[in-house]
């Protein structure tokens, strides 16, 4: 098959399995150039094959040479059709870190539930014994109570009033406006259910009470704050009360499991979560433009690479005032946040492309899903249904 990019709003309903690996491997690029001592040694990455927690498995992998085990839900190749890009890219991954001699099992299936959390603590018995290091990096619109069955789905709203801002459509390529109206009814609640740290803590005191935690394991969940123009949306809205509830977990697990648990707040980056949330396309596409010229700009290799290298297990934390460890500084500091200020009651469709980034957000998009890295034909007929060596 022949696989082109087909895109529907903020999503590549395509994948390419040769792009994706390509990506995987400029990836664990990075991280061997990266390589250190001291660092985790048994992973369970959950939510492993997108974003900051696929980025995390290599770090672990190919900078630590440790061995790791993945879950996700992600849609294999059926009746021909391509494969999800996450699908893709834990065949990729697994594969590499085989070639290395390093251990690598994916488990496919809903992270939220009872059963893939002891098919998860049957494997570490299995092949690992115990793990060090447990990475939640769940990104998922909706959750099923895996005790009461009921279902929840998270909304991204503001909380008292609507919110207008600036947004861009990646769609028509047009800077415009966009409102969001408030939050109603249980969607805080809903939002919390299945974005906050519930989750989190169910999984950690099922590893504790199963004795697969090794002493002084850590464990750390994902987070992300922004500017100030994006709040009323995503800090001060919705999501932003499941983040608190993701940072009341952390001191709970840290309590009740004997485990150090932490919030890492991560730099803005293209992801497939980031793309779907207004207003933050175009913060994107300006911040890159800033922090490219400052050289400080970082993809998710990098930010995961720079904390487990240098805060996880490096010699310094750095918590903020809130216990959080933060490797958005760069993104945060305040002569880069003065730029984006300055650029961003300015710019209009017409000065997108010199006043931003735009292109370099594009490419990013594109990559999550395969395409446009160099070195892949894209013309060549590609065998899509690719099983997991793991599963093989």
């Amino acid at each position: 098959m022949i696989i082109k990019p087909r895109i529907r709003g903020f999503v590549c309903i395509t994948a390419h399995p040769q792009g994706c690996e390509a990506k995987v491997r400029q990836e664990i690029k990075v991280a061997l150039a990266a390589k250190k001592d001291g660092g985790p040694k048994k992973v369970l990455v959950i939510g492993s094959s997108t974003g900051y927690g696929l980025s995390t498995r290599i770090a672990s992998a190919f900078s630590h040479d440790a061995d790791t085990l993945g879950i996700f839900f992600e849609r294999p190749s059926q009746k021909g059709k391509p494969a999800s890009a996450g699908w893709y890219n834990s065949v990729a991954f697994e594969n590499a870190a085989h070639e290395a001699g390093l251990y690598a099992k994916s488990i496919n299936g809903d992270a939220f539930s009872d059963e893939i959390k002891a098919q998860t603590i049957k494997t570490i018995k299995a092949d690992l014994g115990q793990i060090d290091l447990v990475v939640y990096s769940l990104a998922s619109p909706r959750r099923t109570d895996p005790k009461t069955g009921e279902s929840y789905r998270s909304v991204l709203k503001p909380i008292g009033e609507s919110f207008t801002n600036r947004t861009l459509d990646t769609d028509k390529n047009e800077v415009n406006e966009v409102t969001i109206e408030a939050a109603e009814g249980d969607d805080v609640a809903h939002t919390v259910k299945v974005m906050g740290g519930e989750d989190w803590e169910l999984w950690m005191r099922a590893l504790d009470e199963a004795g697969v935690l090794a002493p002084g394991a850590k464990s750390v969940a994902y987070s992300y704050i922004g500017p100030k123009l994006t709040w009323p949306v995503y800090t001060n809205g919705t999501i932003g009360q499941a983040k608190k509830d993701v940072e009341r977990a952390a001191a709970a697990i840290t309590t009740k499991h004997a485990c150090a648990a932490y919030v890492a707040v991560n730099k803005a980056v293209v992801t497939q979560a980031s793309s779907a949330i207004p207003v933050v396309p175009l913060y994107i596409s300006i911040l890159f433009k800033i922090m490219k010229a400052k050289g400080t700009h970082e993809d998710c290799i990098e930010q995961m690479v720079r904390l487990l290298n240098e805060r996880l297990y490096g010699d310094d934390l750095q918590l903020d005032a809130a216990g959080r460890i933060r490797v958005d500084d760069w993104e945060m500091a305040p002569e880069v946040q003065q730029a984006v200020a300055d650029i961003w009651p300015a710019i209009t469709s017409d000065t997108l492309y010199a006043q931003s980034d735009y292109a370099g957000y594009q490419s990013n998009f594109l990559n999550l899903f395969g395409f446009g890295l160099p070195g892949v034909d894209y013309e060549e007929d590609v065998e899509v249904e690719i099983d997991l060596p793991s599963h093989g």
